[in-house]
């Protein structure tokens, strides 16, 4: 992982501390150590590390305060932060009383450090977030690939051990993180959940269904769901409700898993070939992946949500306040039936910019009765995204 450049930066003054928040093996460790050789570093993976400041959280006070001054410029880094919240009060104290002395404080979850009340330092500490690999990190790009090994760094450069390495980290980490993080007393269904949420995965989320597929109630598995949005492993969509004269859907989210390769691997779809209706739900997964990426690793304040009527048009993203909808077609030629529901939103929102990425090989301006639409190759939207200019 050391050729890639990764996107973001910490652009921190001397003094400033940061949250860097971002699900497990994205990176963050590796890219902590490449921009910060010289910090102190406190990896709480280390079960040594861990021991000691668990049974002894002021021994970080008392190794910061034997730093030599040009050591104490550097943010002092506490990876995997969520293990011990008692720790964000010890660098809170160490904030205000050892100027200039900051910290980078890096973790997987945010569940376990909310529910124990934990100190996120008054607004002290500036919030980052990091992903897997994003568009403008690739060297190439490759459907197919991205949908077989997803892009989790170590998964993505090394496809042949790929199916491998998502078994374990769905077996060793997922399912046993979130059984401790969790609480979840309930395995088997837990597990049946996954089962379950891996097939509806991008798809209208009706709690109480998917409860009767587990054995467990709605508000159960509203509870599950949460679960992986704290500990940074999914997010939901919620439906666009702003468009009056027609029945909306208003009270059901969609729910995205962080990364294509674990989500086909949750649903058991070993795709081989841009083609299909597996390969459908993954283009689409991908394209919101970049979608919130990009609004992420921005620091960007804009929605993205779906819109859907109860007759079933759907429109599956719309950015900001209507001001931008995206539909995802995995096609080579974009015809008007593809297009309806683009057209219907349009109707009720006339200065809402169109778009649908597909897999065309050229740019061009679609007009379907007076309206507009620009069908963009999803290579090119995405440098088009990456670049700026579609928001």
């Amino acid at each position: 992982m050391t050729d890639i450049k990764r996107y973001l930066t910490l652009d921190l003054p001397k003094g400033q501390s940061a949250f860097l928040w971002g699900p497990r093996k994205a990176g963050k460790s590796t890219y902590l150590k490449q921009h910060y050789p010289d910090s102190l570093y406190y990896d709480l993976l280390d079960s040594s590390v861990y021991l000691k400041l668990l049974e002894a959280p002021y021994a970080i006070r008392q190794e910061i305060a034997l730093l030599p001054e040009d050591k104490r410029s550097q943010p002092v880094i506490i990876d995997e932060v969520q293990k011990l919240p008692i720790l964000l009060d010890e660098a809170h104290g160490i904030i205000e009383s050892m100027k200039p002395v900051s910290f980078i404080l890096c973790g997987s979850s945010t569940r376990k450090l909310r529910r124990s009340g934990a100190n996120f330092l008054g607004g002290r500490a500036w919030t980052y977030s990091f992903t897997p690999l994003v568009f403008p990190e690739l060297s190439t790009f490759d459907l197919v690939h991205i949908f077989q090994t997803g892009l989790l760094p170590s998964n993505y450069l090394h496809p042949a051990t790929a199916e491998r390495s998502i078994k374990a980290y769905i077996k060793n980490y997922l399912i046993q993180e979130i059984q401790q993080e969790g609480s979840i007393r309930n395995l088997r269904s837990f597990l049946r959940f996954l089962d379950v949420m891996a097939f509806s995965h991008g798809e209208i989320i009706n709690y109480a269904n998917i409860g009767r597929d587990c054995a467990v109630d709605a508000k159960t598995v509203k509870a599950y769901f949460e679960i992986l949005t704290d500990m940074l492993l999914g997010t939901f969509v919620d439906p666009y409700t702003k468009t009056p004269g027609r029945t909306i859907i208003t009270s059901h989210p969609k729910f995205y898993f962080f990364d294509v390769g674990i989500a086909n691997a949750l649903a058991h779809r070993n795709i081989t070939e841009v083609a299909g209706a597996a390969a459908g739900h993954a283009f689409e997964h991908y394209l919101f992946y970049e979608l919130n990426s990009y609004k992420q690793l921005n620091d960007l304040d804009f929605p993205i949500r779906y819109w859907r009527t109860k007759s079933g048009i759907e429109v599956d993203f719309i950015l900001g306040d209507g001001n931008i909808a995206i539909e995802s077609k995995m096609s080579t030629l974009i015809q008007k039936r593809d297009v309806k529901g683009l057209i219907a939103f349009h109707k009720e929102r006339p200065d809402t910019k169109l778009y649908i990425v597909c897999l065309e090989t050229r740019a061009r301006l679609m007009t379907v009765d007076g309206t507009h639409i620009h069908v963009v190759p999803i290579k090119q939207f995405l440098e088009d995204l990456w670049d700026k200019k579609i928001i």
